[in-house]
C-alpha cells in the first residue's frame, strides 16, 4: 500500500519545471484535475509495450489478432471495475470522451419524437445541451447551497405519469464537488418507469462506483466517463449501457465495422456495442484506459478516497480562515469531492488564476466550468443580468476560481496554495494594476 504522500512517484511529467513571471523555474502544482489529469507511469509503459504489436482491430494477421484480443479484454476490465459480469447484460462502447458519449446516448435514446428527459440545473453542458437538441427536457432545481432538490425528482416523475423516459444527472458536480446519491435516485427513477443515465466524468477517479448497487432497483442503466480524467489522457471515453436499451436504435456514427450487411437500398447493423463503434478505434487510448484501471485497483479506491478527503478538508479549512475568500457550496457538506470553487473579494477570477500561475506555478481553472446555469445560481446572477452582459462585452464575465484535487497532490501543495492565496489577498492596488497590464500583453 502506498504512503499517503507517496503517490507522486506513480505519475509521468508532473515534476517538469515551469517558468514563473520573475524568470525563475519551479515544479508546478496542478489543481486542475477536474479538467484533465496526467498519466500514470504504468499507463505510458503499457503503451510502449503494446505499440510493438499494434495492428488493425477486428482483422486477420498476428498483430491484428493480438490487438483485437487486448481490445476486447479491456472492455471486460471496464465492466469488472464497476462490479459487472458478462451475464449482467451491459456492454462497453468506446468514444472520444464523456461529451461524445452523452451525445451518442441522446441521439440513440431519443429517436422517437416527443421523448421526455428529466435533468438538473447542476449539470455540465455536456449533460444538458445534447438532450435539449434531441428531447423535451425538464429540470430539477438546486437550493441556495447548490444541492439538488431531490424532492423535486419524485414530484416531477409522479406528475409526468410515466411520460418521462430518462433521468440524466451528474454523479458529482464539477463546480462544488457534491456527490449525488445515484443509487437512491435510481430507486425513485425505476419506480416511475424511467431509466437512469449518470455522467460520471468527475466521479470515477475519486469514488468507488458499483453500477448494480446493492438492490435490484438500484442499478444504473447508463454510465459515461472519460479516460483523461482517470490518469489516461490518450483520447478515449466509455459508455456503459444495457444492451437491450440501445440494440434497436440507429447508431450515432455510421461506417465500416458497424454493419452486418449493406444492400443498394437497405442496411443491417450489428448488435451493440459493435454498431456504435464504426471506423478504426483508438486502440492505444483503450490500452491506456485499461492500464489506468489496473493502477486504480492496485492503489485501492478506499485508499484514494481517504487521501483525497484529507486534502480537501485541509484546503477548505484553510480557505475558510482567509477573510477575503468566498467559498461556493456548503464547506461542511461531507459528500463532496476535492473540487473547491471560490472567489477573492475585489478581484476578478481570471486575475486570481493568472497570479496563482505566474507567482506560484499553481494551475487552477477559472470561469463557469462549462456549467453556466449552475454557476449563475451559485453567484446569484439572473438570466436577465447575463443577457445584459452579452450586450456589453467590455463588462467582466462572472465566474469563479476552481481548485480540483487528484491522487498525486500532497498536503505540502495545499499549504503552498493557501500561502499564495494569502499573499494575493494582501497585494496592493498598484501591484494588481501591474499584473493586469502584464496579462493584457498576451
Amino acid at each position: 500500500m502506498q504512503r499517503a504522500e507517496g503517490y507522486k512517484e506513480l505519475f509521468q511529467g508532473i515534476d517538469v519545471p515551469v517558468k514563473l513571471a520573475d524568470g525563475s523555474f519551479k515544479v508546478p502544482i496542478n489543481f486542475d484535475n477536474g479538467a484533465t489529469t496526467p498519466p500514470f507511469k504504468y499507463v505510458c509503459e503499457t503503451i510502449e509495450e503494446k505499440i510493438g504489436m499494434y495492428g488493425a482491430v477486428h482483422r486477420a494477421g498476428q498483430k491484428s489478432i493480438y490487438s483485437t484480443e487486448s481490445y476486447e479484454e479491456s472492455k471486460q476490465k471496464v465492466l469488472n471495475f464497476f462490479g459487472l459480469k458478462p451475464e449482467d447484460g451491459y456492454c462497453v462502447i468506446y468514444t472520444k470522451n464523456t461529451t461524445e458519449g452523452l451525445n451518442l446516448l441522446a441521439h440513440e435514446l431519443c429517436q422517437k419524437e416527443g421523448t421526455k428527459v428529466l435533468s438538473t440545473r447542476m449539470e455540465h453542458h455536456a449533460n444538458d445541451l445534447p438532450w435539449r437538441k434531441m428531447a423535451k427536457v425538464f429540470y430539477i432545481e438546486v437550493d441556495e447551497n447548490g444541492l439538488l432538490r431531490l424532492d423535486e425528482l419524485e414530484e416531477k416523475l409522479k406528475n409526468a405519469a410515466g411520460s418521462i423516459q430518462y433521468v440524466t444527472l451528474t454523479g458529482a458536480s464539477n463546480v462544488t464537488g457534491y456527490i449525488n446519491p445515484i443509487h437512491a435516485v435510481a430507486q425513485i427513477v425505476h419506480q416511475y418507469g424511467a431509466k437512469l443515465i449518470v455522467d460520471a466524468a468527475q466521479l470515477v477517479a475519486h469514488y468507488p462506483i458499483k453500477i448494480k448497487g446493492t438492490r435490484a432497483d438500484e442499478n444504473i442503466d447508463f454510465l459515461v466517463f472519460s479516460a483523461h480524467k482517470i490518469y489516461a489522457p490518450f483520447g478515449v471515453g466509455a459508455v456503459i449501457a444495457k444492451k437491450e436499451y440501445i440494440n434497436e436504435s440507429w447508431p450515432y456514427v455510421q461506417g465500416g465495422g458497424a454493419v452486418a450487411a449493406v444492400f443498394d437500398d437497405d442496411v443491417y447493423f450489428k448488435d451493440s456495442p459493435d454498431k456504435e463503434e464504426a471506423g478504426t478505434p483508438n486502440y492505444l487510448g483503450v490500452i491506456a484506459l485499461s492500464a489506468a484501471l489496473d493502477m486504480m485497483t492496485s492503489v485501492g479506491m478506499n485508499q484514494i478516497v481517504r487521501h483525497e478527503q484529507k486534502l480537501k478538508n485541509r484546503m477548505l479549512a484553510g480557505l475558510r480562515g482567509i477573510p477575503k475568500v468566498t467559498l461556493y457550496g456548503d464547506p461542511l457538506y461531507k459528500a463532496r469531492l476535492g473540487v473547491i470553487s471560490f472567489n477573492i473579494e475585489g478581484m476578478h477570477h481570471s486575475l486570481v488564476n493568472q497570479l496563482l500561475a505566474e507567482r506560484g506555478g499553481i494551475a487552477v481553472r477559472n470561469g463557469c466550468f462549462c456549467a453556466q446555469p449552475y454557476v449563475a445560481r451559485l453567484l446569484g446572477v439572473s438570466d436577465r443580468e447575463r443577457y445584459e452582459m452579452m450586450q456589453q462585452p467590455q463588462r467582466p464575465e462572472p465566474g469563479m476560481v476552481r481548485a480540483s484535487l487528484g491522487l498525486y497532490n500532497t498536503e505540502d501543495e495545499i499549504d503552498d496554495f493557501l500561502e499564495m492565496i494569502q499573499e494575493i489577498c494582501g497585494l496592493k492596488d498598484s501591484e494588481l494594476k501591474r499584473a493586469i497590464r502584464y496579462r493584457l500583453k498576451f
